[in-house]
């Protein structure tokens, strides 16, 4: 396995792990939910706003198309094993097409939830909350990820910029948990 496959695999784990919010080996629908309850109650939204149903909606999503891929069905519970498989499959064997077909809707629905000033953008002080609450970064620290994610240094990141530091999260080329 080269060098990114190894950090891609051990970050895949490591999303996995975090995500079995009851800490019994599989992942379901429930954990999914957990998931986005936490991330909703970070930024101090509701559930029932459309912000906050939206980041749910979008973490269901993913749990569903997951499952499927994994051969557990539509709300079943994956291992280790078969959520791994199931990125390999949606994600990580289709390329970056496969990887944003997957990921945007939900990275989307959190970059709003984030965007607290509505400008359709995600500041400095915006990904500090995101990073702190979700990731438990230092705002130092979550400000040098802003700097690595803000490719075009105009001070503000967009959803594309986002869904990019994301992806290289995941193949293993940056270093910056933005999910969680």
């Amino acid at each position: 396995m080269a060098m990114t496959s190894v950090v891609s695999h051990e970050n895949d784990v490591r999303r996995f792990e975090k995500w079995d919010a009851d800490g019994d080996g599989l992942i379901d629908r429930a954990d999914y939910e957990a998931e986005a309850r936490r991330i909703v109650a970070a930024f101090g939204e509701s559930l029932n706003s459309g912000r906050g149903r939206a980041v749910m909606e979008a973490l269901v999503e993913l749990h569903r198309r997951q499952a499927e891929a994994a051969g557990v069905g539509p709300r079943g519970a994956m291992n280790q094993r078969e959520y791994l498989a199931a990125n390999q499959a949606l994600m990580f064997g289709r390329g970056d097409e496969g990887f944003d077909e997957l990921l945007r809707p939900a990275i989307s629905a959190i970059a709003d939830l984030c965007d607290t000033d509505r400008d359709g953008l995600v500041s400095r002080v915006e990904l500090r909350r995101w990073l702190g609450s979700a990731v438990g970064l230092s705002d130092a620290d979550s400000d040098a990820a802003f700097d690595r994610i803000d490719l075009d240094g105009d001070g503000a990141l967009t959803v594309d910029e986002l869904v990019i530091a994301v992806r290289e999260f995941h193949y293993g080329r940056l270093d910056i948990p933005l999910l969680g």
